[in-house]
C-alpha cells in the first residue's frame, strides 16, 4: 500500500482553515461560540494556525452530555475551535481514507450514507436467501489506541502528522490506550477506518459476496445457514485477534425474507418497513420540533431543516401521513 506523505503543512494552510471554519460553523451560525469565532475571525484562524505551525494543538476540550437515540448514549463535543481543526485535518485526510475504502462501507464517506446502505441490503436481500447481522460490542470504547496507530501509518508516512492523530486519541479515553468520543468528527472517521482492513479480510480473503457495513453494524448474505454459521468463527476470530473487539453476542442468522432489522428499519427486497421503536422515536423528534416552533424559539426555516431529515428517514406511507400533518415538503 502506498503511503501519503508531506500533507501536514496543508492542514493549517490558510485557505483551509477558512474552509474548515465554514464546515463547522453549516447550521450553526448563530451559536453564540461561532458568533464569536467569526466576530474575531483572523485573529481565531490565526492561532489555530500558529498551534499547528508549532505542533502544540490546544485539543481535549470537550462537553459531555447524553442522548437516547435509541438507546443512551454519552455524547463528546469539542468546542468550536478544535471542530475547526479537525475539518482541516479531514479536508486532507478524507482522500487518503477514501482511496483504500470498499465500496460495501456506507458511514462517514461522501455519496454513500445509511439509505444507500439500505438499498444495497435491499438488493442482497433479494439475490440471497439467508443473513447474518453482527455488530460491536461497545465499539468506540473499545478502539485500541496503538492499533489504531498502527494502521494510520498504512496510510501516511507524515510523522507530524502522525503525531496530531496520537495527541488527538490522548485526549480522550476510558480505560489506559482504549477509546474515542462519540461526536467527534476525526472519531467517526477514524472508526471507519478501524474496519476498513476487515472490510478487505471479507471480501479479499473470506470471498462473501453479499456484505454490507455501516459502522459497526454489519450484514453477511448466503444462499445457506451453514454457509453462514461457519463464517462466524473466522469473523469474530479476525476482530479479536487483529483489532482487539468483540462482538455482541446477540448476533442474528434468519432467512431474508422475513425481513433484516438494519438501521431502524427492517429491510426486504421490495419494501421497508420502520421498526417500531424507530417509529416512536421518530414521532417523538417531531412533536419536540413542533414545540420549538410554536414557542418561538425556531423560526419556519429552522423547523424546515430539522424536519426534512426525519421525513427523508420516514416510509412512503409515513412520509405522507407526515406532509399532511406538518405541511411540510422534502
Amino acid at each position: 500500500m502506498k503511503r501519503a506523505g508531506n500533507l501536514y503543512h496543508r492542514i493549517y494552510d490558510y485557505e483551509n482553515l477558512c474552509l474548515a471554519f465554514y464546515k463547522a460553523a453549516r447550521g450553526k451560525r448563530t451559536r453564540s461560540e461561532v458568533i464569536e469565532f467569526e466576530s474575531h475571525f483572523s485573529f481565531n484562524i490565526g492561532k489555530v494556525r500558529g498551534q499547528l505551525i508549532r505542533h502544540q494543538p490546544d485539543i481535549g476540550h470537550y462537553r459531555y452530555f447524553t442522548v437516547y437515540d435509541p438507546k443512551l448514549r454519552s455524547i463528546c463535543a469539542a468546542f468550536f475551535p478544535e471542530r475547526v481543526l479537525h475539518h482541516a485535518v479531514m479536508n486532507v485526510c478524507e482522500p487518503v481514507f477514501e482511496s483504500k475504502g470498499l465500496y460495501d462501507s456506507y458511514a462517514c464517506r461522501k455519496g454513500k450514507g445509511s439509505h444507500k446502505a439500505i438499498i444495497r441490503a435491499q438488493g442482497y436481500a433479494e439475490q440471497f436467501g439467508w443473513y447474518l447481522k453482527v455488530d460491536v460490542k461497545k465499539y468506540f470504547d473499545s478502539v485500541d489506541h496503538s492499533v489504531m496507530m498502527e494502521l494510520l501509518s498504512h496510510y501516511f508516512k507524515d510523522r507530524p502528522l502522525l503525531l496530531l492523530f496520537q495527541k488527538l486519541l490522548d485526549t480522550y479515553h476510558l480505560e489506559p490506550g482504549k477509546g474515542m468520543p462519540i461526536g467527534n468528527l476525526i472519531s467517526q472517521h477514524l472508526a471507519n477506518v478501524y474496519l476498513t482492513g476487515f472490510d478487505h479480510f471479507i471480501k479479499e480473503v473470506r470471498r462473501i459476496k453479499g456484505y454490507v457495513r455501516y459502522m459497526d453494524d454489519m450484514l453477511f448474505f448466503g444462499h445457506t445457514k451453514e454457509y453462514l454459521k461457519n463464517e462466524i468463527k473466522k469473523i469474530t476470530s479476525y476482530l479479536c485477534e487483529e483489532l482487539q473487539l468483540e462482538l455482541k453476542s446477540a448476533m442474528q442468522l434468519n432467512k431474508t425474507r422475513l425481513g433484516i432489522p438494519f438501521l431502524g428499519y427492517r429491510v426486504f427486497a421490495h419494501r421497508l418497513r420502520l421498526t417500531a421503536q424507530s417509529r416512536k422515536r421518530l414521532f417523538r423528534k417531531f412533536k419536540a420540533y413542533e414545540r420549538k416552533w410554536e414557542d418561538g424559539l425556531w423560526d419556519t426555516d429552522e423547523l424546515v431543516r430539522h424536519m426534512e431529515p426525519l421525513i427523508n428517514f420516514s416510509t412512503k406511507a409515513l412520509r405522507r401521513d407526515m406532509i399532511q400533518l406538518y405541511g411540510i415538503w422534502s
